[in-house]
């Protein structure tokens, strides 16, 4: 599986699977979201079927961005079941990213 480009209309269906959904809120423009992509992937490859990696583009989807309260880019939200279960804002490493997944699996 790659990470998973989702939008309004799947956003719902994506977060609310058994296991842990990171969805990271990015923008094109953005230099730590850039940086973020791929330690995303391979972050993506690390959890294999344990979890789902997705991305939101804010500029594609400014609705789902004031919906979760999403003022700084990137910030990643750890769902599950549709329940937010954690959030991070800003680059930070994959070690730090797979053990917050792993803390909620």
């Amino acid at each position: 599986m790659a990470v998973l480009h989702t939008n309004a209309q799947s956003f719902d269906k994506v977060i609310s699977q058994d296991k842990p959904v990171l969805v990271d809120f990015w923008a094109p423009w953005c230099g730590p979201c850039k940086m973020l992509g791929p330690i995303l992937e391979d972050v993506e490859r690390e959890v294999g079927d344990s979890a789902v990696v997705a991305k939101v583009n804010v500029d594609d989807e400014p609705d789902l961005a004031v919906k979760f309260g999403v003022s700084n880019i990137p910030t990643m939200i750890l769902f599950r079941k549709g329940e937010t279960l954690d959030r991070t804002v800003g680059l930070i490493p994959k070690d730090k990213i797979v053990a917050l997944i792993k803390s909620h699996a």
